[in-house]
C-alpha cells in the first residue's frame, strides 16, 4: 500500500501548522518550507477544512490553523480524508468481480486484517507526536533559528 502525495503534504501541512503554535501559517510560507507548489497545498486545504482538520482565517492576515491541539488529530484522521479508496485488491471493490472465491477467500480476509491494522497504528499517532519527535522541527521549517544560537546570542 501506498499513501498519496496529497496525504503526505497533508499531514505536513498539518505539522508545520502544529509547530507553528498559535499563529496563523500561510500556504506561500508553507510551501517554501516544503519546496512544493501553493496550488497543490491549496487543493489539499479544502478537504482538511471540510473535514474541520485546519481552519482557514480570510483576509489580507488571513491564513490558516489547527482548530483543536494537535494531539487530538490522529494520522488515521488525515488519511481517511486524503485518500481515495482502501482497495487493496479487487474484492475489497463495489460491483461485479470475476474471481469464484470471492465470497470464501482467505486472501480477503487477510487483507482487510492487514488494512484493520494499518488503521489502528495509525490511529495511535498524532500530529502532535510527529513534531516532538523532531526538536529542531521550526528551525527545519524556517519558523525558528536553531537552539544553539539563540542561547549563545542572550
Amino acid at each position: 500500500m501506498r499513501l498519496t502525495k496529497q496525504t503526505n503534504y497533508a499531514v505536513r501541512m498539518l505539522m508545520y501548522c502544529a509547530a507553528n503554535g498559535e499563529k496563523l501559517s500561510r500556504i506561500p510560507e508553507i510551501a517554501k518550507a516544503y519546496g512544493v507548489s501553493e496550488l497543490f497545498l491549496f487543493k489539499i486545504l479544502q478537504p482538511l477544512t471540510k473535514a474541520g482538520l485546519v481552519e482557514t482565517v480570510r483576509g489580507r492576515n488571513g491564513g490558516v490553523r489547527l482548530p483543536k491541539p494537535a494531539s487530538e488529530i490522529t494520522l488515521f484522521d488525515v488519511v481517511k480524508v486524503t485518500e481515495d479508496s482502501f482497495a487493496m485488491a479487487e474484492c475489497f471493490e463495489a460491483g461485479e468481480i470475476d474471481c469464484p472465491l470471492v465470497d470464501s477467500c482467505g486472501l480477503n480476509a487477510a487483507l482487510r486484517k492487514a488494512l484493520n491494522a494499518f488503521f489502528e497504528v495509525l490511529q495511535g499517532y498524532s500530529i502532535d507526536d510527529l513534531v516532538k519527535a523532531r526538536p529542531q522541527i521550526n528551525f527545519l521549517l524556517g519558523l525558528d533559528e536553531p537552539a544553539q544560537v539563540r542561547t549563545s546570542a542572550a
